[in-house]
């Protein structure tokens, strides 16, 4: 698969570089979203790694209103 869109890295790449791919087939998605997620965010495999990590991740009720303080 390659990137129909073409894109301009403004920060230095941090960690080994993904290619496309790598990155769809680690993470197992779509084509459309695999393509728009590269380029918004580039192949740096430690940004897009939190990335994904990030996504993955869902808060309780509680961790979300655990910073709001009781009156």
């Amino acid at each position: 698969m390659e990137t129909q869109r073409s894109f301009q890295r403004r920060r230095p790449i941090r960690g080994a570089a993904y290619s496309l791919e790598d990155f769809q087939k680690k993470y197992g998605l779509d084509d459309a979203l695999a393509e728009n997620l590269f380029i918004r965010f580039g192949p740096s495999s430690i940004e897009l790694d939190l990335l994904m990590e990030a996504k993955r991740r869902i808060l309780s009720f509680d961790e979300l209103t655990e910073e709001i303080p009781l009156r």
